[in-house]
């Protein structure tokens, strides 16, 4: 059974550890990472690209409203649902238009995240009809967006891995990492460039000039 990958970002402890406890309960997650700050979240994401990020919204310097906007323009891949004690509505629909697949809060009993968790990672909807309906109004009045293409520098390593011809075998040999992260980079890299194959995605990046060699 593949397990799911999860980071955890809050900058209690005692918040942490909660979170941890509720997750530990179910086999099919995994807890690969715990961080106290949105700066810590991002590194963790580039180095490790976990499945899963439980994210706290009231965090020092950076929040994590902010924290979600900025790696789900680098991982768009990577699911985010959103901790808090508050039920606001407007803080809902704030982090969902920053990215965040869901919403959590802190009180619910175990069991109701467990299954608001799998709904998620389904990608099954659970949000009430009159939330839906808000969040549809919300979206439908903005602007549409090119979207901002942006790699990391990994990302252009196994780009160029795959312009190469190179197997995913041979990619994580090259560059020290599993099969399974490179997959995942994969996805991440065709969902921003809007492709849907490595031939594609070969042809798109020497069109655009994408391609450069790997440092080191």
């Amino acid at each position: 059974m593949q397990r799911t990958r999860v980071l955890v970002v809050d900058d209690h402890a005692h918040a942490r550890e909660a979170i941890c406890d509720i997750l530990s309960a179910d086999s099919s997650f995994e807890v690969i990472g715990v961080v106290e700050s949105g700066q810590q979240a991002i590194d963790f994401t580039e180095k490790w690209l976990p499945d899963l990020i439980l994210m706290d919204i009231q965090m020092p310097v950076m929040d994590g409203l902010e924290t979600t906007q900025r790696i789900k323009l680098l991982f768009p891949y990577v699911k985010i649902v959103m901790i808090t004690v508050s039920d606001d509505m407007l803080h809902l629909l704030e982090a969902l238009k920053r990215g965040a697949q869901g919403y959590l809060l802190k009180n619910l009993s175990a069991s109701t995240w467990i299954e608001y968790l799998h709904s998620i990672l389904n990608d099954e909807s659970p949000l009430n009809r009159e939330l839906a309906y808000q969040i549809l109004n919300e979206v439908s009045i903005q602007e549409k967006k090119e979207p901002d293409v942006r790699l990391t520098e990994r990302e252009h390593d196994i780009l160029y891995g795959v312009a190469a011809g190179w197997t995913n075998k041979k990619i994580a040999e090259n560059y020290f990492i599993s099969e399974y992260t490179v997959k995942n980079h994969l996805k991440n890299i065709l969902q921003k460039l809007q492709v849907q194959n490595r031939v594609q995605l070969t042809r798109y990046a020497l069109k655009q000039g994408m391609l450069r060699r790997p440092k080191g």
